[in-house]
């Protein structure tokens, strides 16, 4: 399973920056809004130690990282910047590229430079994020619309299938209106199935990644974990870039959203350099790491993803699942037979593992159990399935 986030954001929010400090890729930065429909597209490793850690010990003739996909689209905001009276939306071939996106990363800036002006001059994330928040109402809106009049018209034959989504549809329509998130409203399971078809973008997982001044990046996140742990923090009494963290940090903690602090600027110049000098910086500026890597571990947690383990002589991998899969759907991920013919798995933490040294005095030690089919996957667990090869 490859993890898909998508990266939006208003022209000079440094979102293509992040897309390239993220990828290592070097793509063209524009700094106004555009209508291009061309998209920005990298997979990238996940860097896990564990698979390194293994990696050493096994000494593997392969060893495959889990994966996670960038797709980052062209500033938006085209009201702001391009003086129109009302905002329109996403064009279907814009909104084409983001559509699949598991989560959305909407980068926010925070940061000052008369270099880099700002489409609406001045610098407050929280009315940027409302702007970009409207026009993703406002696309979802235009989606929702076309699914009405077709809908109306199935709900012609009386079939209450229809007129039971033409009650969901009518919900969303006057919640979009009201340019509030599709995902503030309550939905039963059957509504789930229409929704899953309409890929709305106000219904995707989200986090806000707050493009920060490099000096300002330790008061982010001390303001970021403090209103995460729920501390009571006057933001009115903050000024300037603390504010913008802060007002960000609270909305995200009232949506259930997730939030991170980088500096793309910073994170650019890192990746210029070798690793063990861009360790030293980073340790130097109290950062235990890159702000490319919390960007990935944040897109984890909101889809709640772990990570379970392969090992062996052959190959080291890591593998995605979703937070309480069980054995055999952790099995399948590897082969469809393996889920199909799944007998029991040997499952090894990999805290125990390192610990042992090896399978054999992990068995020996009692720290390597037999799981049955319903055993919960849990992340850094280190599995070898058994399966019948004939089913």
């Amino acid at each position: 399973m490859a993890l898909t986030i998508g990266i939006i954001g208003l022209p000079q929010s440094g979102k293509t920056t992040l897309f390239n400090a993220l990828t290592k890729s070097n793509a063209p930065i524009s700094g106004y809004a555009t209508t291009t429909v061309q998209a920005n597209l990298a997979v990238v490793p996940v860097p896990d130690p564990r698979v390194d850690a293994l990696a050493e010990i096994f000494q593997p003739k392969k060893k495959t990282y889990t994966t996670v996909e960038f797709v980052d689209v062209a500033g938006m905001g085209q009201a702001g910047a391009a003086g129109k009276d009302k905002q329109e939306g996403l064009s279907p071939e814009f909104l084409g590229h983001i559509r699949n996106a598991d989560a959305l990363a909407i980068v926010l800036r925070t940061f000052a430079n008369e270099n880099v002006p700002h489409i609406y001059n001045t610098i407050d994330p929280n009315r940027d994020l409302d702007s970009l928040n409207a026009e993703l109402a406002l696309t979802d809106l235009s989606t929702v619309e076309r699914r009405i009049e077709r809908t109306k018209k199935a709900a012609k034959s009386g079939d209450k299938k229809y007129l039971q989504e033409l009650e969901l549809l009518q919900r969303l329509k006057e919640t979009l209106e009201d340019m509030q998130l599709a995902r503030t409203l309550e939905f039963s399971q059957q509504d789930q199935a229409v929704l899953n078809e309409l890929f709305l973008l106000t219904m995707k997982p989200r986090m806000y990644v707050l493009n920060t001044s490099e000096d300002m990046l330790a008061t982010a996140n001390e303001l970021l974990e403090k209103i995460r742990a729920g501390e009571n923090v006057q933001i009115d009494a903050l000024q300037g870039e603390a504010k913008g963290f802060a007002q960000i940090a609270q909305r995200a903690r009232e949506e259930g959203a997730e939030v991170v602090a980088v500096s793309a600027k910073l994170e650019a110049e890192l990746n210029e350099l070798p690793q063990e000098e861009a360790n030293e910086y980073l340790e130097a500026l109290g950062l235990p790491q890159l702000g490319a890597d919390r960007v990935i571990q944040v897109g984890y947690r909101l889809l709640n993803l772990i990570t379970f383990l392969t090992a062996g002589e052959d190959e080291v991998r890591a593998w995605t699942v979703t937070r309480g899969a069980k054995a055999p759907e952790a099995a399948g991920k590897i082969h469809t037979d393996i889920e199909k013919g799944f007998i029991r798995a040997e499952v090894t933490s990999f805290d125990d593992f390192m610990a042992c040294g090896s399978f054999a005095a992990a068995a020996k030690k009692g720290v390597q159990r037999l799981e049955g089919r319903d055993y919960v996957i849990q992340d850094g667990d280190i599995a070898h399935f058994r399966f019948n090869k004939g089913k």
